[in-house]
């Protein structure tokens, strides 16, 4: 599949009062990978609105296995794993230095037609062409 690898380092008011990234920042971190992973299909946010849709998250899962701490270097990827009738993405954020996994995710968006305001059963063909030329 299609996937993309971002460097990510917690700052200062990516922490909690527990002294690790809150909670909440992953989905931040998630949404870098992601645009990473969309401009390399060709398929970022200018591209999606010229094309006439918009992509909204209607589903969004993380599990978290280890914190995350101030300064720690992370690595977050972002993978393509459906996008025929809906566009699903996997997430891992592993430690940069020993590669261990910190936090898993995915998102779930569907296309929706700028124009009419519709949901579309199936992934507008102007997004499955960009996705088949990388495969």
């Amino acid at each position: 599949m299609i996937s993309a690898k971002i460097a990510i380092t917690p700052q200062f008011y990516d922490i909690d009062p527990m002294q690790v990234v809150w909670h909440g920042n992953y989905a931040r971190f998630f949404e870098i990978a992601r645009c990473a992973l969309l401009d390399r299909i060709g398929y970022g946010y200018e591209a999606m609105a010229a094309s006439g849709y918009a992509w909204p998250i209607v589903d969004l899962r993380i599990r978290y296995a280890r914190p995350v701490k101030l300064f720690q270097g992370l690595e977050v990827e972002a993978n393509l794993v459906a996008y025929e009738n809906y566009l699903r993405i996997a997430y891992r954020c592993r430690d940069a230095q020993s590669g261990e996994t910190l936090t898993k995710g995915q998102t779930t968006q569907v296309a929706v037609s700028l124009q009419s305001g519709e949901t579309c059963l199936e992934s507008p063909e102007v997004f499955l062409e960009k996705v088949r030329r990388l495969l």
